[in-house]
């Protein structure tokens, strides 16, 4: 294709890809998104399960404690009570996934102020959201909050509990800051942790400041999850197990930061993760809080989002390149390896805690690419039409074979090549004379026959006609490559052409021994090259075999004889037939020109001479270019 092609197909594909990358930066969802989540999921299966950090342990509402309250929700009353079981058990803080809104009882609100009072812990709202396609560099603003009661959140802090998932309901990040319109509020996360730490923890430019360091966040200050495993790899006890009092569920919650929240069959929230497909929202929570605690939340900050940017643009580039120089089977076995290699650095990253994105760097390369492979294709079979059409013209003017070569080769014979080839000359006697009889219209309808007869039988001995001068050919065999059969394909051909031209003169009506075929062959040594000027050449052959060739088929019209033969080329034919038979010939020789040996198949050549209407008995022979005796 077109340098100039290639290049504004590249500038497009890349504008593609930084349009795609522009968004991805920007963190608006999409498709793309919608992809992304699905080779996420995959990569996460890939890399496994892991334990969750012991520090942090969820009190489930489960079965078995609805079963024992009567009810769901469970009473005030009896969750002031679960939150004085989990405060005697020694727990360092406490969230509670539940929303405490309106009034129920006094006293058991009273009771449950007064149980949260008693230890650090902090208590959730929800953020009510009219626009659900906000984009992730967005700091959440929900449009209201639905606040738990003011004397809960005196005794207690207060958190959002908002998380984003994606297209499918799978939570993906935890907004660790909201603008509500109160002003902004962290989530219950976020709060969570200050509590267990003692010290509200610092949000910075791109991260969250932790004990171990800054942890990086997504746009907007988002936690991006990394999920353990399934339901339960987060510690779980039973809430009724503190109500009973086991000791098992005292020293489980001791010195822990505890996150109530209910896990029983068909109450609560419900989230569908990679691991699980009902994973409690308890636990979500927990596993954000969890990610926080050991630093293993998915990295994916600004840094990130550029690599991911810059790796759609560069395999989008190499892409459409490899499409543009190389074969199109290498380029796309080379791009499809180029994407498994992204894929395969993404899920190994993946392991270490880098969220890199698997699905831009194919929606930004897979299109661009595949549209200029079918424009290639398109390219290539309008070139290739082209190449046939110029062929089938190039043929017209030099040897089909050579034609061909040439189109496949353009530097085909820069340098001069010397190799061993047959050549053959033939010449029509009589034609100056003839030629006047027919005039020019029909004298070029009976060259044209005469043209097409020789090159016929050329091609059917595998043989080029190299040029035609008028009445006369010159034919080689074994150009533009040898073969083992050259010497007896110039001789049965000239037998052939002798035999041919003399049945079609037979048949114009034209007087006997008008118009006879004259032939002088030899063997040897010829130089292929081209010749002409530098902008307009030709391939034919030089050297002495031609010059030799020329002068027999002289020999030939000199002694009134059809065809003269080097001793060479009957040497060589010979040789080529292993198959010698030296006949003795007991009357004068026919026109045929034969050396003291012939080929197997001359008996069969000189039966076809003796039916010919130019055959004249008591013909003299040449042989090499002399006279010879009758054997």
């Amino acid at each position: 294709m077109p340098y100039w092609f290639v290049a504004l197909a590249v500038i497009l594909g890349a504008a593609w890809a930084g349009w795609l990358g522009q968004r991805h930066l920007e963190g608006f969802a999409g498709p793309i998104d919608r992809a992304e989540t699905v080779l996420l999921d995959m990569r996460i299966l890939a890399v496994g399960p892991r334990p969750a950090p012991p520090e942090v342990v969820i009190v489930g509402i489960d079965d078995e404690t609805i079963a024992q309250a009567g009810r769901y929700p469970i009473g005030r009353d009896r969750l002031a009570a679960l939150v004085e079981k989990i405060h005697d058990a020694g727990a360092k803080a406490l969230g509670i996934d539940m929303l405490l809104v309106g009034n129920t009882d006094d006293a058991a609100d009273a009771k449950l102020t007064s149980a949260l009072a008693s230890l650090p812990s902090v208590i959730a709202e929800a953020g009510v959201f009219k626009d659900k396609n906000r984009p992730v560099s967005v700091i959440p603003a929900p449009d209201g909050v639905l606040h738990p009661l003011p004397e809960f959140a005196t005794a207690a802090s207060v958190g959002l509990v908002n998380v984003a998932a994606d297209a499918g309901g799978t939570p993906r990040h935890i907004p660790l800051m909201f603008l509500t319109p109160e002003g902004p509020e962290p989530s219950l996360s976020l709060r969570a942790l200050g509590l267990y730490l003692g010290d509200m923890p610092a949000l910075t430019a791109g991260g969250i400041r932790l004990p171990g360091g800054v942890q990086p966040l997504d746009l907007g200050w988002h936690l991006p999850l990394n999920y353990y495993g399934p339901m339960g790899t987060v510690r779980t006890i039973s809430a009724q197990g503190l109500f009973d009092g086991t000791p098992e569920a005292a020293a489980a919650v001791k010195d822990r930061l505890v996150l109530l929240g209910a896990t029983a069959t068909g109450v609560g929230d419900r989230f569908s993760t990679p691991f699980d497909q009902i994973l409690p929202g308890v636990e979500v929570l927990a596993t954000g809080v969890s990610n926080l605690m050991d630093g293993s939340a998915l990295i994916r900050d600004g840094f990130v989002r550029k690599v991911d940017v810059a790796a759609a643009l560069l395999i989008t580039v190499a892409g459409m390149a490899a499409v543009a120089f190389l074969p199109l089977a290498v380029a796309s076995v080379l791009f499809v390896l180029i994407l498994c290699g992204w894929l395969a650095a993404a899920t190994l990253l993946l392991g270490g805690g880098y969220w890199f994105s698997a699905a831009l760097p194919l929606a930004a390369s897979v299109p661009p690419v595949i549209g200029l492979a079918i424009l290639r294709q398109v390219f290539d079979r309008y070139q290739m039409r082209r190449l046939e059409t110029a062929q089938d013209a190039l043929s017209r003017f030099q040897a089909p074979e050579l034609a061909r070569r040439i189109a496949e080769d353009p530097l085909f014979l820069l340098e001069p090549k010397e190799q061993m080839a047959a050549v053959l000359f033939v010449d029509l006697a009589g034609y100056t004379g003839l030629s006047e009889r027919l005039g020019p219209a029909r004298t070029r309808e009976f060259l044209k026959v005469f043209h097409t007869i020789v090159v016929n039988e050329t091609e059917r001995h595998h043989g080029l006609a190299m040029s035609f001068m008028g009445d006369g050919a010159m034919i080689c065999f074994g150009v533009p490559d040898p073969g083992p059969k050259d010497a007896v394909n110039a001789w049965r051909c000239a037998f052939d052409l002798v035999h041919e031209v003399g049945k079609w003169m037979a048949g114009t009506g034209l007087r006997p021994g008008t118009g006879a075929l004259r032939a002088g062959v030899h063997f040897g040594p010829v130089v292929l090259s081209r010749l002409g000027h530098e902008h307009q050449q030709q391939i034919t052959v030089t050297g002495d075999c031609v010059n030799v060739a020329s002068r027999l088929m002289e020999v030939a019209k000199e002694h009134d004889s059809l065809v003269a033969m080097s001793s060479e080329l009957m040497e060589a034919a010979a040789h080529e037939q292993m198959r010698i038979c030296m006949p003795r010939v007991r009357k004068p020789s026919p026109s045929v020109a034969v050396s003291r040996r012939c080929s197997w198949d001359c008996g069969r050549h000189w039966k076809r001479m003796r039916k010919s209407p130019l055959f004249r008995e008591n013909d003299r022979i040449g042989a090499g270019g002399g006279n010879a005796p009758a054997s």
